[in-house]
């Protein structure tokens, strides 16, 4: 996909970024929005993203695998990035697993909500399994609550939605909560 020579690129780091879909989808969706970094742990995502970047169906760019705080530059991407989306671990909230939600190791949500302060970009997209919305997080109703807290005192106006598979046409239920946030204030999305 090329960017037309009348639109604005659009920059977009792509967190827990699996194997890609969510980049697929913004890339069919938002005209001019690149892929400058993806993040993920995992050896057979990252070989796939790889794979699809060699494929030109992914934008080529660097892959890095660990998220936290203390590894990852945030401030590399400072003022850099337009859109921030991931599917963040969704082990501490399935309702398949032990539920753990924010003791669970895994749970990154509060890495990703310090980085998005650095950051500071004009929209996030999150994606996260049906149990986000009752698991508990202290202080708040559920993960997803805090979430969506977490998003507002950063500036965004947030909305929520749970979608099936099944509502696209799968022959699978698979429900996913996706979280939109836009910024709205002067503080977020003024990109360099």
């Amino acid at each position: 996909m090329g960017v037309c020579s009348d639109c604005v690129a659009i920059n977009h780091l792509s967190l827990c970024a699996g194997i890609g879909g969510i980049d697929l989808g913004l890339r069919a969706v938002v005209e001019g929005c690149r892929t400058i970094a993806y993040v993920e742990i995992e050896a057979f995502a990252i070989a796939h993203l790889v794979a699809q970047m060699e494929a030109g169906r992914l934008d080529s760019a660097p892959i890095f695998t660990d998220l936290q705080s203390s590894c990852f530059p945030w401030g590399r991407f400072a003022g850099l990035v337009d859109i921030v989306s991931g599917g963040f671990p969704c082990q501490p909230f399935s309702h398949a697993g032990t539920q753990a939600s924010v003791d669970d190791p895994r749970h990154l949500w509060p890495t990703i909500a310090r980085g998005l302060d650095v950051i500071r970009p004009a929209c996030v997209f999150f994606e996260n399994v049906d149990g986000i919305a009752s698991a508990k997080s202290p202080g708040y109703h559920s993960v997803l609550h805090h979430v969506l807290c977490d998003l507002e005192a950063l500036g965004f106006r947030t909305t929520a939605g749970c979608f099936t598979a099944s509502e696209v046409g799968a022959p699978h239920l698979r429900k996913r909560w996706f979280i939109l946030g836009l910024a709205d204030s002067d503080r977020f999305g003024q990109r360099k």
